[in-house]
């Protein structure tokens, strides 16, 4: 069965989908079968982000509606052949409940190791939506004082659900300005926030980068850090 893990954030442009999507790439890298589902209905852009736009004939609101099978709403990128996307690209009118989106994520899930869910940033309904289908969350915020106070009202939220582990992430990171005392560290940020610090990624231009880049080593270590977490749990239980 998949391990469902809802990305989320508090504050809007701190790089969610695109944390989302470079995570789901770097596991596919692994070798992991693995759904990026786009539920972010009012900004859907997870098909985009991944250079699949034009390859989409149904989305998840077709699934939900019985259009098609759910396995026919998957997009399969072509350059990971085991990295699928659940796109949300036509905005529906009518009102999609938390319990539908999951009874298509359950129905797929025995046949993937990861479903990585793109929420929409805030609090409203679409959040809850998303929180709802998962098991597990990572919070993605910046150094910035505006994204660190709607993360912390996010990370109460998240709290409140019964997940089997919530972890942050610290996007849009930069050296020089933590060591110039003008902003935070990732370390001081989940310490505010109270929550196990997966990632810090560094500050940088582009999405899809080569392999020696400060930014896609931090995305290859998240992948591996979320892959390892439940062994690490494991043996923290039998010391």
């Amino acid at each position: 069965m998949a391990r469902k893990i809802v990305v989320t954030s508090g504050k809007g442009g701190v790089g969610k989908t695109t944390v989302s999507c470079n995570l789901a790439v770097h596991l596919a890298e692994r070798g992991k079968r693995v759904i990026v589902c786009d539920l972010d209905f009012g900004l859907n852009n997870v098909d985009v982000v991944l250079g699949i736009e034009h390859l989409a004939v149904y989305d998840i609101t077709d699934a939900v509606e019985g259009r098609c099978r759910p396995r026919q709403a998957l997009i399969k990128h072509p350059r990971y052949p085991t990295l699928f996307a659940l796109a949300s690209n036509r905005v529906s009118e009518r009102y999609v409940s938390p319990q539908a989106v999951r009874l298509i994520l359950d129905s797929l899930s025995p046949s993937f190791d990861y479903i990585v869910i793109d929420s929409p940033a805030g609090i409203e309904e679409g959040f809850h939506r998303a929180a709802a289908c998962a098991s597990e969350a990572i919070l993605v915020t910046t150094p910035h004082l505006s994204a660190m106070r709607d993360a912390d009202r996010v990370a109460g939220l998240l709290k409140s659900y019964r997940f089997d582990r919530v972890g942050l992430l610290v996007n849009q990171t930069r050296k020089d300005l933590v060591r110039k005392g003008e902003v935070l560290s990732p370390d001081e940020i989940a310490k505010a926030l109270s929550l196990p610090l997966y990632a810090s990624i560094p500050e940088e231009d582009k999405f899809f980068l080569d392999n020696i880049s400060p930014k896609s080593r931090a995305y290859r270590a998240l992948s591996e850090f979320v892959i390892d977490l439940p062994f690490r749990e494991k043996k923290r239980k039998s010391v």
